[in-house]
């Protein structure tokens, strides 16, 4: 199989398997504990049933969509995902800049390795910047300093990491700070030479360039990383702190990782602009619901007054489709991109990004719905009557614009 043989974001994650070592492929596939979570989030998809209307013109599609106040042309992003040029060099940049050609946005995670600044000079228009509250408060502060100074337009502050998780593989692979490649981890990466080459001419572990000025002068890669190990995760980390970051950024902010209600009540109430319902890719609580199953509750709670972005578990274009119907206004995922950037660069990313693409154009077309933001409640299968739901439950909200006060 190559890259223009993967016909499906499944097929991508093949190729990542047979170009990553065991220890790498696992971190980004993996869950925590028993990875009931995992499964989760795709079953949620497979529960709905989209409802086609037949005898419409078709003929023509849009899959445009508009998010904080920019328009994209397709309901899809790339997640924030860490540790990226792990899998390969310069994967953050490569993400970026596949994004910014297909006109969606990348999150770039502040636990990369390109760091804020670089990734803006490749996506300046398209890069929105995730970051985690840290220990130090003097930290958090410049994060949001160096955002504006660097004109991000979206800043992201995930929320679902208060402690470490118990992520089996990674303890199985010894994938653990400090990092060490021993005996047992070279010997199964000889089988994947293409990656342990890269990782050699590259000097092993990559640096997180965004945390790199917080060290000390002269700190390498593998300190830079513990130091970041001591300052995430936060345990006490409450909302006090989001005010903080909600006072000093002007620009649009958006909460990741909420699943209750109320949480999303409380969001909206501090000023948050859009929310991303999502538990971490199934990543931190084994136990907790996807988020398509929340997703209603919220949409319930807050959906007229903020945007509502769902993340976890979406692999077709079908699954970006349901998630509108319920409440979403677009869908991001991140393993499939770090499959792609894994498997073959820049060209992988790109070519996920078509087939998600590709495959929401003829969804649209089957089910008789020519425009993603006319897509509502009343094209899914109702299970409870074995009817569609009534026209009148629709997901079409208003939602309040982001109004630019300031230069961000």
């Amino acid at each position: 199989m190559n890259l223009q043989s993967a016909i499906n974001l499944d097929d991508m994650r093949e190729l990542a398997r047979r170009s990553l070592p065991r220890i790498a492929f696992d971190f980004i596939d993996g869950g925590v504990d028993d990875e009931l979570c995992l499964k989760r989030n795709r079953e949620a998809f497979a529960q709905h049933r989209i409802v086609p209307r037949y005898l419409r013109d078709v003929s023509h599609r849009d899959q445009r969509v508009t998010l904080l106040g920019r328009e994209y042309a397709s309901p899809i992003g790339i997640s924030p995902t860490g540790l990226a040029g792990l899998w390969r060099p310069d994967a953050d940049l490569m993400q970026a800049a596949a994004a910014r050609d297909a006109n969606v946005p990348f999150l770039l995670s502040s636990a990369g390795n390109a760091s804020l600044e670089d990734v803006m000079a490749v996506a300046p228009e398209h890069t929105w910047f995730q970051m985690y509250c840290t220990t130090d408060e003097k930290i958090n502060a410049d994060l949001v300093r160096r955002a504006t100074q660097a004109q991000v337009g979206v800043l992201v502050v995930s929320v679902d990491v208060p402690v470490n998780s118990n992520r089996e593989r990674n303890k199985r692979n010894g994938f653990s700070r400090p990092f060490r490649m021993t005996p047992a981890v070279v010997l199964e990466a000889l089988g994947h030479p293409a990656w342990v080459l890269r990782y050699l001419r590259t000097g092993g572990i990559p640096m997180m360039r965004t945390w790199k000025p917080y060290a000390p002068d002269g700190a390498d890669a593998a300190q830079v990383a513990d130091m970041y190990g001591t300052l995430t995760p936060a345990p006490m980390v409450n909302w006090d702190h989001l005010r903080r970051i909600r006072d000093a950024w002007k620009g649009p902010l958006v909460i990741k990782g909420l699943l209750h209600p109320d949480d999303a009540r409380e969001a909206v109430s501090l000023g948050a602009n859009a929310l991303v319902v999502s538990n971490h890719g199934g990543r931190q609580l084994d136990v907790a619901p996807s988020p398509l199953e929340m997703l209603p509750a919220i949409h319930a709670a807050v959906g007229d007054q903020v945007e509502l972005l769902l993340d976890s578990g979406v692999r077709r274009g079908s699954d970006v489709v349901i998630a509108r119907c319920l409440g979403a206004r677009a869908c991001i995922f991140g393993r499939p991109s770090l499959y792609a950037v894994a498997a073959a660069g820049q060209a992988g990313v790109a070519r996920v990004l078509q087939l998600m693409r590709n495959e929401i154009d003829m969804v649209l077309a089957q089910m008789g719905c020519g425009e993603f933001d006319r897509l509502n409640r009343s094209y899914l299968w109702d299970r409870d009557t074995a009817l569609p739901h009534p026209a009148s439950s629709t997901c079409e909200t208003s939602v309040r614009p982001f109004v630019r006060t300031g230069s961000v």
